[in-house]
């Protein structure tokens, strides 16, 4: 059974039952650790705060404009590549939109706190329509050691995630389904700036009705990121630590903290495993990717969903681009490209080639899967690896293979 956390309604109502009882009035948004007691304004992140993801460290980045998805109202149709329909492919796998009654719809558009226990409850039942609908397209993402999340957003199987757990265009993949099921998948194209990633499942694993079609994969209904404000509720899903089919998705619902160009700010607690998984308001539409955490539990910081449109292009044609700054992939040596080669000229004291064993007079034929030609093809390898990214390296010493084994730092 799917594990939803429903602890932050409890409290909100011990605290509003509480409030009723108080001589002076008390918002309960003030009584609750991790919820803003200002709910129209932004609060700032920490001065200083280092931002650590599950398992990985990322920073932030420069303003981008941000763009609708879909128009209002059509939260069904959610392919941002607006593929043409088939007759051999029947997509009547709905969506994650919930239609809130009214007396929430206030609360979701607005933000705020209950007014009344009959609100209270009703929000509590929405939440879990929402987490219920929403386990269908919750993916775990396993690419090698590493594992993460990811959503469906279309029948079709594009998967949205986190850049760091992508890592790269053209990886292998397999997800896990709400089910236990497994089905393989490639990493497509990332904007590491935002920190946003792009995966589409395999074809040909689609289940198939009476008729021979092909069945659609369960999908999120798409919202936007432009109109989000402090205060709004919210629901993140993923599978942290790993798919468990005893404890299923675990949910977690909180309100949005800050809204930035580059990332959303939440109270939903992230732990490690909860990257890429998706965040969403309170009618179901999906609104933001989990990318990172911050050195205190109410920063929780999540990409804004509409980066994925604007740059949708780019990133379904495999290309992956920028980085987070002061997360700039680092190897630390010089070198030249004399002979048709990577030669390596200098190792810098302390950095992690040092460390990883590679040595001045060193020759560089393969970085990971990429076999090197020149000093500009393997600077081109390190950057598109990820800082913390353990690569196997083969080099040429004395005319002899050396293998090696480099941590890849990182640099402003």
């Amino acid at each position: 059974m799917p594990f939803h956390d429903t602890l932050g309604l409890r409290l909100v109502a011990s605290c509003f039952l509480f409030a009723l009882a108080m001589p002076h009035p008390v918002s309960p948004a003030q009584a609750v650790s991790g919820v803003p007691s200002a709910i129209g304004d932004a609060p700032p992140l920490p001065p200083g705060a280092t931002l650590v993801p599950p398992r990985q460290s990322y920073g932030a980045s420069p303003d981008i404009t941000s763009q609708r998805l879909i128009p209002p109202g059509s939260v069904n149709q959610n392919d941002f590549a607006q593929e043409s329909a088939s007759d051999a492919f029947d997509s009547r796998t709905g969506g994650t939109f919930i239609e809130p009654p009214t007396e929430l719809r206030r609360l979701i558009s607005d933000g705020g706190v209950p007014t009344s226990l009959d609100q209270l409850r009703s929000l509590q039942r929405q939440q879990q329509n929402v987490a219920a609908a929403a386990e269908a397209c919750t993916v775990s993402v396993q690419i090698g050691p590493a594992q993460g999340c990811g959503v469906i957003i279309t029948p079709t199987g594009y998967v949205l995630t986190a850049a760091h757990v992508a890592m790269r265009p053209g990886k292998s993949a397999m997800l896990t389904l709400n089910d236990g099921r497994t089905v393989s998948a490639k990493t497509l194209g990332m904007n590491r700036s935002v920190d946003a990633g792009l995966m589409k499942i395999d074809p040909g694993q689609n289940s198939r009705d009476s008729a021979g079609r092909e069945i659609g994969w369960p999908h999120a209904s798409l919202g936007t990121s432009e109109n989000l404000k402090s205060g709004m509720w919210c629901i993140a899903t993923g599978h942290p630590g790993g798919y468990e089919a005893e404890r299923g998705m675990v949910t977690r619902v909180g309100r949005i903290l800050a809204v930035y160009p580059d990332r959303i700010v939440t109270d939903c607690a992230l732990i490690g495993g909860d990257s890429g998984g998706p965040l969403f308001d309170l009618s179901g539409k999906l609104i933001a990717v989990h990318s990172r955490i911050g050195n205190d539990v109410a920063d929780n910081l999540h990409v804004p969903v509409d980066h994925y449109n604007e740059h949708w292009d780019r990133m379904q044609g495999g290309n992956a681009w920028g980085y987070l700054p002061g997360f700039r992939p680092v190897l630390g040596i010089r070198g030249n490209s004399e002979g048709g080669i990577a030669n390596v000229v200098r190792v810098g004291p302390g950095s992690p080639a040092d460390q990883g064993g590679i040595r001045a007079g060193d020759q560089v034929i393969t970085f990971g899967e990429v076999d090197i030609t020149d000093f500009e093809s393997l600077k081109a390898a390190v950057s598109d690896t990820m800082p913390g990214e353990r690569v196997k390296i083969w080099l040429r010493r004395d005319g002899q293979p050396v293998k090696v084994i480099v941590e890849i730092g990182r640099g402003d």
